[in-house]
């Protein structure tokens, strides 16, 4: 028989509320997401094009606020008297990132049976 395999079950993840507040406006987020979304930031940050970067960063944003908190966001993104800069949308995206890749995770405990 062979050691040449591994089951990693399920990922319990934090789902402790996630939120941040712009412009005095509260915006929540997904408690967890794919790690697929991490790694497509990460991915899409080294791009030397900008239009490439900003698709990543809008596509980040898509995959991690809740769909009511995305409308309202898209909507002050819009909004001509409440300016959120380019450095601010780079701080939010780079909180969000921290946040979810140094959430605790915990595998399941392995079962016994099957083994």
């Amino acid at each position: 028989m062979t050691n040449r395999f591994k089951d990693f079950g399920g990922t319990v993840v934090d789902q402790s509320p996630l939120s941040f507040k712009i412009h005095g406006e509260e915006f929540q987020c997904r408690p967890a997401i794919q790690g697929k979304v991490l790694l497509n930031i990460v991915a899409g940050a080294d791009e030397s094009d900008g239009a490439a970067v900003a698709r990543t960063i809008n596509d980040f944003f898509e995959k991690t606020l809740l769909p009511e908190s995305l409308d309202k966001f898209n909507a002050l993104l819009n909004d001509p008297d409440k300016i959120v800069t380019v450095d601010t949308l780079g701080e939010i995206t780079a909180w969000l990132v921290e946040e979810y890749s140094s959430r605790p995770t915990q595998q399941p405990e392995p079962s016994s049976s099957g083994q």
